[in-house]
């Protein structure tokens, strides 16, 4: 397994589709490269790289469970499909740059998410190996039952 691999593996979902926004980002920043190079070629497969990224984003929207936020990103991609299939045809730097920066507003609050289901993880795994060494203090001292202080939720410990 390679890093880019090991890397995906260890992805929540939502981590997973910033790193696609990323690759579009990248693919486009390709394809303004290749506009300036005159290069045709190098333009439409890194278009298309996109466009699949979109295509595969789409497919996998549920409006019936995520409702109008996937109502909306649905449009968003329908949208960001059109714009670069006529940023293709046109060769045209200006719309390509559109659509980067147009896909990073939405990356960005992706980004917000996945920090926030990230931390949300960091601490629960934070509480379990909490858990984890009191279990353990418990167990090395021979103790059943924690004291009451220990069980006892922190609001109640340090109220007044």
């Amino acid at each position: 397994m390679d890093y880019q691999q090991q890397t995906l593996a260890v992805m929540n979902p939502v981590e997973l589709v910033v790193a696609l926004y990323d690759g579009m980002v990248g693919f486009l920043y390709r394809a303004i490269a290749d506009v300036e190079a005159g290069d045709v070629a190098g333009r439409r497969e890194f278009i298309r790289y996109v466009l699949e990224i979109l295509t595969y984003l789409q497919a996998r929207l549920r409006v019936d469970i995520g409702g109008e936020p996937a109502a909306a990103l649905s449009e968003f991609y329908a949208a960001m499909y059109a714009q670069c299939v006529r940023a293709s045809r046109d060769a045209s730097i200006p719309l390509l740059e559109r659509s980067i920066r147009d896909i990073m507003n939405v990356r960005d609050a992706w980004q917000k998410v996945a920090e926030s289901e990230s931390s949300t993880t960091e601490q629960a795994r934070g509480r379990q190996m909490q858990q984890h060494l009191l279990e353990s203090r418990r167990a090395s001292a021979g103790m059943t039952q924690p004291p009451d202080m220990l069980t006892a939720p922190a609001a109640n410990r340090w109220s007044a």
